[in-house]
Order: C-alpha cells, then structure tokens, then sequence
C-alpha cells in the first residue's frame, strides 16, 4: 500500500495533510473528480488511521489448524441499494482432525440464509467477526463449506467495502488490508493462509467489473453482466479485491526476461480520466522489466499486471496483480511515478513473498519504499539514490520496527524500513545485498517470511552474524545514531596524523556500524576510507602525507544517522 509522498518538484501543486503519516490530495484542475461521499465519510476514514484495533481474538487457534485450499466467490453486486449478494464456496483441509469446530472470519451484519458442510445443512453460529461451524462425523482431511448471504458491508479500517460515487457514477470498491476481507466474505483472514480464487462479479452490464488474476469469460444476461477471475497463484485475502463501475479499458505488454511469455497489462481508467491515465500508466512495462530483472521474474507472469482507479484518496493499494489507484493521483503528468513503483513492487514483496504477520508488514512496506529508491538510482542514478532516500529521512522515527502493533502503517514502517534495507546494502556490499534480494525471493515466493528468515537468509548468504543489526535496527532499538565528532589534524615532519573523535548521543545503546570518512582535497583527489564503529565512543586516527581540506562523515549518505560536526560550533 502507498500512502503518497511528498513530490519534490510539484510542491505547488499539492497540498500536504500528516494523520500518523505522510498523503496528499490534488488540488482541482482540468480533467479532476470530486466525489459525492460526504466530509464526514472522508474524515471517518481519516479516523481510522494508523489505528486497526480488531475485536479480541479475531483470530481463533482452530484458525491456524485448517489449511483453506480454495474459494470460489459469486459476488453480485446492488449498489442503488448499497447491497451485496453472495455465495461463497470454500474448500480446506483439516490439520487436526480433533477441532471441534472450524473457524472463519465473517462480520454478523451479513446476513447467512443457508450453510453447507459438505453438502450437509449445518446449525452454525455467527457472532461478532467469528463464523463458527461444528465438526460433526467428520472423517475426511478435506472440507467444503459453502455460504449464501446478503448485507451491506460495513466500513472499517481504511475503507472495507465501499459501494461509492463519483459524477454520478457508481464506484465499487474494497480494501481488505490488514484485517477486513470478512466484511464481505467468510475467510480465514491472516496473510499466511494463502489459497486460490474464483470469483465471479455481477453488476448493471454497463459496468466492467475487475478482480484478481486472469479474465476466464464475460457474460451477460439481460441487464446483468458477469465478470469471472481466476487466480493460478495462491493470494492471501487481504489482497482480494473487485472494482466495478464504467471504466475504460486499455492496455499494454510485457515479454519476460526468457521471452517465453507475453503477459497483458491491463488499465481502467474513470472515462473523464482516459488520457491522463495514458499518459501516467505508459512506464509500467519499463517498471516489471528492471524488478524482474533484479529480482527475478514478474511473480504473476501467467495472468497478468494491471492498475485500476478507485475512490479512496489516501493513495493505493497492491492488490494482486491489480492495483487500485486514488483517482486524484491520475494527474497525466507522472505527479506520482514513485507511487506506482512502489505498488509495482509490492507484487514481489508482499504479493508473492507475504508476511508471515503483521508484525513482519516493514517485509512488505519498507521493502516497497526502498524499490522506490533503486528504481530512482536505476533511471538517474546514485544521486537520484541518495536524493530519494534523504527525502525520506527523519530525524525521530518513533517506534520500533517489528511489530509496531496498531499502527501498522506509520511512516516508521515505511521509510526506515526502507532505510534499513539502505543500510543492509552498505553493511554487506552490493553484490551480496542483491543476491540476497533473489535468494529471498526464489525462496518464499508464493509462501510467507517472517523477520527471522529474513535476517537468517542476509546472514547465510552474507557469511555474517547480523544480530547485532537487525536487533539494533528492526527488533528491538526504536531510536537511530545521533553522532557528534571532533577532529583536529597533527603535522610530523612527513605526513599528518588527523584524529576524530566520535560521541553517540541516542538514548539507545551503542549502534554498530561501518562509517566511511571522505578526506576533502577538492575533488578528484578526494579520498574515503572506511570504519566500524562498535561503541558509543570511538576515537579514529588517520595517517596521510598530504593535508585534507576538510573531513566528511558519510559522504554517500548511507546511515540513518544524524550527524554534527563540532569543530563548525568553535
């Protein structure tokens, strides 16, 4: 997910709200949509950032005892009447036959009119966000339930299920992220539990209806038009997704690195937007070719990529293979690339290798922000690396990591999470930071990771013990180098001996860290050498035959660290 960010070259053109993070909104121009969803709906979805309190036990312990295999969603869709229509079909296989019951998420408001176990009307109960059904004479490893229900979803989290308008046009959308798939289908809705999708979308047929995966048919009968999608990759629910309203449709391709395959990229654009969103898609074939190639191969190469406009203004949202895009961020001047990289991204980390928790979600987002970066450093290079990076820079994350609890999706997890991977490059070395990068990626790829194999991959394939790193980085420190230095230069009779006094300032302990100094003799003579700082206090003597200009710590702006040189206060 993209919160968007602040565009350096467009600070005119947008205007800059802070809720726990970083988002912008356009200002009106030519070709711009305001939606009819009133202030109030816009400020409670506001309300709901960065907070995502669940009810207690949400997540039930016979939920990590099924292994759900398959779903097989008819979705019909009211939106006059803001209804839902559904039939869910769920296939699974029982871990441990001894539960008693088998667990799903499902919101209460949704009113069931039938439920099947195997065939077999069952008595259930649904209460809360937890549809439970009894295990009665159950001997098979295997189980289907299937459900038939209707309701209007409730809003929560950043949006849930939205049946939404624009210019008198009906917009459907949802985002499910992180916990909110159950709003308008029974799940067993954690990231981990990956399986496959069916989903069939019945809406007015002037409306094209999109969803995850590959397009299997369309059809329509009378004034019904039936859109049906197909995953052939497991996806968690949390990136299930349908947007339906009268798109228009145009598309592009991509050849894989092997030239084996050619995938579709799919846009939907609002019709008022069709031209600025030509214009702002065009670098998407451009964007999958320099991932996959640094990463390896586009994940969902065998159904396709897209990018679909949707009405939630706070930025956008990875859903697999189909990303939605706040309209207000389709400007036909490539205002908001970065956010489109990043979405992009996600389809290698999040997407194909998701987190195991969401105490792991800086796995998704910090890596996603950081792409950000090397797609800068790939189009313009290491300045363009260095300056994406500092304009993510702060000078008090607040918060640890790991686990940052209900505030999932602060600028913490983010942009140091991006910093982190930034600072992982520098302390290993480049080749082995992306060889990393595709050893990770060839082996949780359609699976899930946790911080744990994260940090034991870097540490295998980096021949380093990186505790003290990911502990001072990601698990347990919540603070960053404050460093102050001193440095003054002894002349001998045939070389100069410059000695630098190094002072950590944090309220952390001590971090460890290698830290290049550059000795300034104007230019092409200018030299760097490297060090590793291991205590709050260090002191560094260096010893040349020519007299430096000046010093400089960090030159290449590798560290989240800030930095003050105390000689320039005498």
């Amino acid at each position: 997910m993209t919160k968007s960010k602040n565009v350096q070259a467009f600070l005119l053109f947008v205007v800059f709200f802070f809720i726990g993070w970083e988002f912008s909104l356009s200002p009106v121009k030519e070709g711009f949509l305001k939606t009819k969803e009133s202030i109030d709906d816009f400020k409670n979805e506001l309300s709901g950032i960065p907070s995502f309190r669940l009810p207690a036990n949400y997540i039930t312990e016979n939920q990590y005892k099924i292994d759900l295999l398959h779903y097989s969603l008819n979705i019909d869709l009211y939106p006059e009447k803001k209804l839902l229509k559904g039939d869910a079909s769920i296939t699974g296989l029982l871990l441990d036959k001894t539960i008693k019951h088998i667990d799903l998420n499902f919101y209460d408001n949704m009113k069931i009119s039938e439920l099947f176990l195997n065939n077999k009307k069952v008595l259930y109960e649904n209460i809360g966000t937890r549809l439970s059904i009894p295990v009665l004479d159950f001997t098979a490893d295997t189980f289907n339930i299937k459900v038939v229900y209707q309701g209007t979803p409730v809003r929560a989290g950043l949006a849930a299920f939205v049946f939404g308008e624009i210019n008198d046009m009906s917009v459907v959308y949802n985002l499910n992220e992180p916990n909110f798939a159950s709003t308008w289908f029974p799940c067993n809705d954690m990231p981990v539990d990956k399986a496959l999708l069916d989903i069939k979308i019945t809406n007015d047929s002037s409306r094209t209806s999109v969803s995850n995966g590959a397009l299997i048919n369309i059809e329509t009968k009378g004034d019904k038009r039936t859109f049906h999608w197909k995953t052939y990759y497991p996806i968690s629910t949390y990136l299930i997704c349908i947007y339906s309203t009268n798109y228009k449709k145009f598309s592009d391709s991509y050849i894989s690195l092997d030239k084996k395959d050619t995938m579709s990229i799919e846009y939907y654009a609002f019709p008022e937007h069709l031209e600025n969103a030509k214009i702002d898609f065009e670098d998407h074939p451009e964007m999958i070719k320099f991932f996959a190639s640094i990463f390896g191969e586009y994940p969902f190469i065998k159904e396709k990529y897209g990018v679909a406009e949707f009405l939630w203004q706070l930025g956008a949202m990875e859903h697999q293979t189909i990303t939605g895009i706040g309209s207000n961020f389709v400007s036909g001047r490539k205002f908001f690339n970065d956010t489109y990289v990043h979405e992009l991204a996600h389809h290698w980390w999040g997407d194909a290798v998701s987190p195991a928790t969401w105490k792991d979600i800086w796995l998704n987002e910090g890596f996603a922000t950081y792409c950000e970066a090397l797609y800068a450093e790939h189009i313009a290079g290491k300045k363009a690396l260095q300056s994406t990076m500092l304009s993510k820079f702060n000078s008090n994350f607040t918060g640890r990591l790991y686990d940052p609890g209900d505030d999932l999706f602060n600028k913490t997890v983010y942009d140091k999470g991006a910093w982190v991977l930034h600072m992982l490059r520098w302390e290993v070395g480049d080749s082995t930071f992306f060889n990393i990068l595709r050893k990770y990626f060839e082996s949780y790829k359609y699976k899930n990771a946790s911080t744990k194999d994260f940090q034991k991959l870097c540490e295998i394939l980096s021949n380093k013990d990186l505790s003290q790193f990911f502990n001072q980085w990601v698990l347990e420190g919540d603070d960053q180098v404050n460093l102050d230095y001193t440095w003054k230069i002894k002349e001998d009779e045939n070389s100069y001996k410059i000695l630098i006094a190094l002072n950590q300032t944090q309220k952390y302990n001590a971090y460890h860290f290698p830290l290049e100094i550059k000795l300034d003799y104007g230019g092409k003579d200018d030299v760097s050498k490297t060090f590793y700082v291991d205590g709050r206090n260090k002191e560094i003597e260096i010893v040349v035959d020519k007299k430096p200009n000046d010093i400089v710590l960090d030159p290449n702006e590798w560290l989240l660290a800030n930095i003050k040189d105390k000689n320039s206060y005498e």
